[in-house]
């Protein structure tokens, strides 16, 4: 039984829907949870910022005794994750935009790729795209992440820039939506009520708990208490000591959409 906690890192509060997803499959898991809210976004940074940050907050994680790492950021996951799995004696798990899943769907259509601008900018998404995206358009998102950031994921403003973004990609059958950002998952009601019909919303969240289900398994990490874990832990690179509280009221809502 090794009973230290896992670490999962992201930019923001995003990075917790993948908590939410880790927690329910492992429950008897303990997590701690930093955003890196400070810094916050990171799809408009630089990759050696990105790099710098995410180094710095998975760094933090570790001094913190943590036997694993989640890297819940697919900008982060671009620009950090082989770096650190060179420099980390433990698992490092990232995450990619959810093309491949979503292009293995039977329907008909294009599928649309919603990210940050550097996500789609990296070498790891055009090696992604060149195996699966064929029909695939890929659909930078500016300004969504900080109307997430702010609390606002259904409200007319968030309508209004989800409809300037995805309206121009509507005229032509579409049969999926990869939400690659991990904050577009608090999005899925919104973009239910924008889309026609039968559209498929993707993300890589249980792909990614399952990957580190089977990490720690292979690596006899598990726990394996055989009682459930407590809540995780949360913290913010923020001053603002409010954030951890609103971290907590992010993750019941995340645990609340799961399926």
């Amino acid at each position: 039984m090794d009973d230290r906690p896992i670490g999962v890192f992201d930019s923001g509060f995003g990075g917790i829907t993948v908590l939410a997803e880790a927690a329910r499959l492992l429950p008897e898991e303990r997590f701690l949870f930093l955003g890196d809210n400070q810094n916050a976004p990171y799809g408009d940074r630089s990759a050696e910022e990105v790099l710098a940050f995410t180094r710095l907050g998975v760094g933090q994680l570790t001094s913190l005794g943590c036997k694993a790492v989640v890297i819940a950021c697919n900008t982060a996951t671009s620009a950090a994750a082989e770096a650190l799995r060179q420099e980390l004696a433990l698992p490092v798990i990232g995450m990619e935009p959810a093309l491949k899943p979503a292009a293995l769907l039977p329907r008909q259509g294009t599928v649309l790729v919603m990210a940050t601008a550097m996500t789609l900018r990296l070498e790891k998404f055009h090696q992604l795209m060149a195996r699966y995206g064929h029909d695939a358009v890929p659909v930078p998102c500016p300004g969504l992440v900080e109307l997430i950031e702010a609390g606002d994921t259904d409200g007319p403003r968030v309508e209004a820039l989800l409809r300037a973004l995805l309206g121009p990609h509507l005229d032509a059958p579409v049969k999926a939506v990869v939400l690659g950002c991990t904050h577009y998952v608090f999005l899925r009601r919104a973009l239910a009520r924008l889309l026609p019909q039968g559209v498929a919303l993707v993300d890589g969240n249980l792909g990614t708990a399952r990957q580190l289900q089977a990490r720690l398994s292979q690596a006899g990490l598990l726990r394996g208490s055989g009682e459930p874990a407590p809540a995780p832990r949360f913290m913010s690179t923020s001053p603002d000591a409010a954030i951890p509280q609103r971290m907590q009221a992010w993750y019941r809502c995340a645990l609340d959409e799961l399926p």
